[in-house]
């Protein structure tokens, strides 16, 4: 599942790579593209790659919504027991897909595998500034984990379908599903440069509302109910 805007360099390249990469899996397979209402020509090409790719599903967001809104609904739409989730810019490599799901058949007790960027191939100053955000996001939110926002990971449906989400929630993803009883494990994956097009996030359109919403995860794991019952 693939949360896209205004990628309309990348589409073409990123579905001939997917398809390479999951072919040789030998198991039946969809591929999801939210498009969160984009205004270039990511439309046209989905709709017109969708008439010759049978496992292509495409939604359209009536209006940009943000990525957390479009992560929801990719995960509402998918029918697959395992969900793997990758960015439109290619810094995310699909061939790494496959490596997941096969560790995640390997490991029963694994709910969900998050990718970690350990040699991100960023500038310097974006380097420091997320190496800064995740020990603020870790100490917060009272996790472990190297990289919470890297769009990489694979999930059994189980672990987070109808989780309800809000506006930064997609940063959050390892503390939500830990938050609801399930084993989360991180792995390195490879990182690359955008393949072409801009980044549609930076410092000033991020830092302080992901700053926000990591008081909000915190609070909502201090206040998440846990409890058993059975009727007799």
């Amino acid at each position: 599942m693939i949360p896209c805007y205004n990628e309309q360099e990348n589409i073409p390249v990123l579905l001939q790579r997917v398809e390479a990469s999951l072919n040789p899996i030998g198991k039946p397979f969809e591929v999801i593209i939210v498009d969160d209402g984009s205004t270039d020509d990511t439309p046209r090409l989905l709709s017109e790659a969708k008439t010759r790719l049978s496992w292509l599903r495409v939604i359209r967001m009536t209006r940009n919504s943000g990525q957390s809104a479009g992560f929801e609904a990719g995960f509402e739409a998918a029918r697959g027991q395992l969900i793997a989730t990758i960015d439109a810019d290619l810094q995310n490599d699909p061939e790494e897909v496959p490596r997941l799901v096969k560790m995640m058949e390997e490991h029963p007790e694994y709910d969900m595998i998050t990718g970690w960027r350990k040699d991100r191939q960023d500038t310097p100053f974006r380097r420091w500034q997320s190496r800064q955000a995740n020990k603020i996001r870790n100490w917060i939110s009272q996790d472990n984990i190297n990289d919470s926002a890297c769009s990489l990971k694979v999930y059994r449906a189980y672990a987070i379908k109808g989780l309800k989400l809000f506006n930064g929630a997609h940063r959050f993803f390892p503390a939500l599903v830990r938050m609801r009883g399930y084993h989360v494990h991180e792995t390195p994956v490879k990182h690359s440069h955008r393949f072409a097009g801009t980044a549609k996030y930076g410092f000033r359109n991020r830092a302080f509302r992901a700053f926000i919403d990591l008081l909000g995860v915190r609070w909502m794991k201090m206040r998440y109910l846990r409890y058993e019952a059975q009727e007799k």
